[in-house]
């Protein structure tokens, strides 16, 4: 166990280090890129919010990032393929119906390549941080804590249906009730299967998940907008 631990701690810190390495980077292009999102030291230290839950996974049933016995398939390979499917639906969606016509400057949503990787795997790691790994960690503590655990599940689906919820609700867009429904629905299901994969697979698994969403909507696509349409 505290071998599992120790592994938890080194990729939080290679996660932090590659988001502290994009801020430098970032910063490094600000005066050659207009419309550049950078982060700040800020985001960094909000982000060590989360290095406590990383000691209470086994006494909140949640399996240890790189949990024994849980291949990489499951843990990284399946999500992020689910993740990509997510993002081709998207892209459908919002590129091909919505704004078919070529794009005169990157959109809001991108940022130029390769800063791009950096950006959105940072991003990718904030938003399951304070979207998973700490609110569902609290609640399957008090789901296991209550009653010994005999209505862990009914709070462990208690608190995957309401984190779900979060995302959508904030990006609801405006226009026509398809494109509303579509987008809250896929933002639900998305974040839904996350939740399952942080308590089937553990944190790796959810961030695969996001991680292959962001890989085609926000990375691939600003690559292809930046080179072949700029």
């Amino acid at each position: 166990m505290k071998r599992q631990i120790k592994l938890n701690l080194i990729t939080y810190l290679a996660f932090l280090l590659l988001t502290i390495a994009g801020i430098v980077y970032g910063n490094l292009l600000l005066s050659k890129s207009s419309g550049l999102r950078v982060w700040t030291g800020n985001n960094v230290l909000m982000m060590l919010a989360g290095i406590p839950f990383l000691f209470l996974f086994g006494k909140a049933g949640i399996p240890e990032f790189w949990q024994a016995g849980i291949t990489n398939r499951k843990r990284i390979g399946f999500p992020y393929l689910l993740g990509l499917l997510f993002g081709l639906l998207d892209i459908i969606v919002f590129r091909i119906i919505l704004h078919p016509e070529p794009y005169k400057e990157l959109p809001p949503f991108t940022q130029p390549f390769p800063y791009s990787v950096f950006l959105y795997f940072s991003g990718a790691f904030e938003i399951e941080l304070f979207y998973r790994l700490i609110p569902l960690t609290i609640i399957c503590l008090l789901g296991k804590w209550y009653k010994n655990g005999r209505y862990f599940i009914h709070f462990f689906f208690t608190g995957a249906v309401i984190t779900s919820l979060r995302e959508p609700l904030e990006q609801l867009p405006v226009g026509a009730f398809w494109l509303v429904a579509y987008s809250f629905a896929s933002g639900f299901l998305m974040n839904l299967f996350q939740a399952l994969q942080f308590s089937k697979n553990g944190f790796i698994g959810s961030l695969s998940l996001r991680l292959g969403h962001y890989s085609l909507w926000h990375i691939m696509l600003g690559l292809y907008i930046q080179y072949f349409e700029l």
